[in-house]
């Protein structure tokens, strides 16, 4: 992919307002140079800082080290194997070592740079290392920037289910470079998009129309509108974790639309290798699907818009149909929404209004999922 052009955006600020613990969520491009004076603004005290990334971001994790050894930081790089694979208890350990080698004291600031699967495992290290350790966001993928970085969820997997030990923690601040864009693979970019049309969907109407009007240059990652949609996508999640950090009033799960699905497929159709942004893109297809079998939705133009919004972004739109239904259903039956087996859905009413559902037929699901 090119470099994605600023427009008229150079720099804006999200804040996500959680009292004493508010941040700042900074989004502009070639901003590497001043990412020390950030850090240090925030952690005043701090003297060490350990900066994560995986085998592809670590070329854009190094240049950082420059700036922060100007502000007086002392770091070290711990870099992963790129992939899923390593939201694991194995390279959780590993990053421990690297803070102890370190001498990573209260102070110490995690700096996490990548996408979804690098801050989940070094937000968990930094929620859990010595009780808690100061964490920063460099998120450098499309999905990482609108969603994964910003809220405090942090998680590994278990073998038998994605994200199934965490903690929610909440960064510092969250600094997002458009430039990072460039580096990302066009499917992987593509990914992304699911989520932000999930935005739309579940918030934000027009939002949802401006995609629908750019869809073609979005799709190939030269709109000069996508940095003001990144910070649109991140002032709606902000609004959401104000008023519900930690999912006790159900208003916080309308951020997993078509994730009781996705989160399935990842699981079942592991083999098949689909991204998690795939994964949701069917996911959010199968929920409006199953919104208008219930009658629960009241907008039928929503299932073919988006739908026809998917496919402009090289997104699937179905499960695949070799993958077992019995084993879909198993693995949505052990969805964190899921209430003693029972199955919760996040479900669209009309374009921008979605509800979180109670108790939905297993009869109903199944023929959503044998619908291929």
């Amino acid at each position: 992919m090119t470099p994605v052009p600023s427009g008229e955006l150079a720099e804006d600020r999200v804040t996500v307002r959680l009292g004493p613990r508010s941040y700042d969520i900074v989004l502009g491009r070639g901003m590497t140079a001043q990412f020390g004076l950030f850090v240090r603004e925030l952690l005043p005290q701090s003297q060490t800082a350990l900066l994560v990334a995986d085998e592809h971001t670590r070329k854009l994790a190094a240049p950082l080290t420059v700036p922060l050894g100007e502000a007086g930081f002392r770091t070290a790089l711990a870099v992963i194997p790129a992939g899923e694979q390593s939201k694991s208890l194995e390279q959780l350990a590993r990053l421990y070592d690297a803070l102890y080698e370190l001498k990573a004291d209260r102070r110490t600031p995690v700096i996490a740079v990548g996408g979804g699967v690098v801050g989940d495992l070094a937000g968990f290290a930094a929620a859990t290392y010595n009780r808690g350790l100061p964490l920063i966001m460099v998120p450098t993928t499309l999905l990482a920037m609108v969603d994964s970085s910003v809220g405090g969820k942090t998680a590994i997997n278990h073998p038998r289910g994605k994200n199934l030990i965490g903690a929610f923690h909440q960064p510092k601040g969250v600094w997002i470079d458009t430039d990072h864009l460039a580096t990302l693979p066009v499917r992987e970019y593509r990914s992304g998009l699911a989520e932000v049309v999930k935005y739309g969907v579940i918030r934000d109407a027009e939002l949802f129309e401006i995609l629908e009007c750019h869809a073609p240059a979005l799709r190939n990652g030269h709109a000069s509108i996508l940095p003001s949609i990144i910070a649109r996508c991140c002032r709606i999640k902000a609004e959401v974790v104000e008023q519900d950090e930690y999912e006790e009033t159900g208003l916080r799960a309308i951020l997993n639309y078509g994730h009781t699905f996705g989160h399935a497929f990842e699981i079942v159709g592991a083999a098949d290798h689909w991204l998690h942004g795939e994964a949701v893109a069917a996911g959010m297809m199968c929920a409006v699907r199953l919104a208008q079998r219930l009658g629960y939705l009241e907008d039928d133009s929503l299932p073919s818009r988006q739908e026809q919004l998917l496919r402009a972004f090289d997104l699937p739109i179905r499960p695949l149909p070799h993958w077992d239904v019995e084993a879909l259903l198993a693995a949505m039956q052990r969805d964190k929404k899921a209430t003693a087996g029972r199955l919760r859905f996040v479900l669209p009413r009309c374009l921008g209004e979605v509800g979180l559902v109670d108790h939905v037929p297993l009869a109903e699901v199944r023929q959503i999922l044998c619908d291929r």
